[in-house]
């Protein structure tokens, strides 16, 4: 599983020219599942992105010394398949580490309710969709976890 975090103002995803998701000071997290991935993975991806020390503990302070839950900080969580694509070869991204989209989905659907279950406010994309995401990255801070099933 791969997730791009990145430190947020704000954020928003559009599909079909209408806002379905948005969000303020947070974090903006970009959603790659693997073929292998499990639940042990997602679990482990959601403790990290809930509990890594991203935000200063003072306007304008340069520590990070604060988790977006400590801040009570908003999750913009969108699915983003490319995140597995090999370029190595050829011209053409291959996708072929990527989870099915029926495995996709049920992972991604347990990420977004495990991250739900901190209380904070969370927002998503919509899975398959095309879309558009406006990010106003904050710092800039931007992040790779990724978590495999070994």
């Amino acid at each position: 599983m791969r997730v791009v975090i990145q430190r947020v103002k704000s954020s928003q995803v559009i599909v079909n020219g209408e806002i379905i998701g948005k969000i303020g000071q947070g974090l903006n997290l970009l959603v790659g599942i693997a073929e292998t991935d499990t639940d042990a993975e997602v679990d482990w991806i959601v403790r990290k992105c809930l509990e890594l020390r991203l935000f200063s503990d003072q306007e304008g302070g340069d520590r990070w010394q604060k988790s977006v839950q400590e801040i009570g900080g908003e999750l913009l969580v969108v699915s983003q398949f490319t995140l597995y694509g090999d370029c190595r070869k050829g011209r053409r991204p291959s996708f072929d580490r990527s989870a099915t989209p029926q495995t996709a989905e049920n992972l991604y659907n347990c990420f977004v309710a495990k991250l739900r279950k901190s209380g904070l406010r969370v927002e998503t994309g919509k899975f398959g969709a095309m879309m558009q995401v406006a990010i106003e990255n904050d710092g800039p801070v931007t992040l790779i976890l990724e978590k495999e099933n070994t």
